[in-house]
């Protein structure tokens, strides 16, 4: 069984994935930056979390104010979206590079696994045939 997975790994086109990683890298560390950060780091915005009573307490002037913070709230939260959009993007192709590896080392594995029998087929041939 060892043997196996060191054929599959052996296979795995390291140098894609190695150069590949610290975009990956990169790109987990901006998501956790964007995600974390901001949560610890800056408070909520100034009327988000006191939602009033009714929306006749607040005046046409702080109802703008109120639109425009979450906006800019929303508008973070899209480009937080997109950055682990790209994320999930690079990581779903380099998971496709390795199912298409590992495809092909099975398709091998039975080709040499028929070329195996066929031989040993021709060998006890052989054999019986000197005796």
């Amino acid at each position: 069984m060892a043997i196996g997975w060191l054929t599959v790994l052996s296979h795995v086109p390291w140098t894609e994935v190695i150069n590949n990683a610290p975009k990956v890298a990169e790109g987990a560390k901006k998501l956790w930056k964007s995600v974390s950060g901001k949560s610890a780091e800056t408070p909520a915005p100034r009327g988000a979390s006191q939602v009033p009573a009714s929306a006749e307490a607040l005046s046409p002037v702080a109802m703008e104010a109120r639109i425009r913070e979450l906006e800019g709230v929303v508008g973070e939260l899209h480009t937080q979206m997109v950055a682990s959009s790209e994320l999930m993007k690079q990581l779903a192709e380099q998971n496709t590079q390795l199912v298409q590896r590992i495809e092909a080392n099975r398709v091998r594995t039975l080709w040499l696994a028929a070329l195996s029998v066929a031989g040993l087929v021709v060998a006890v041939v052989a054999l019986s045939n000197q005796a």
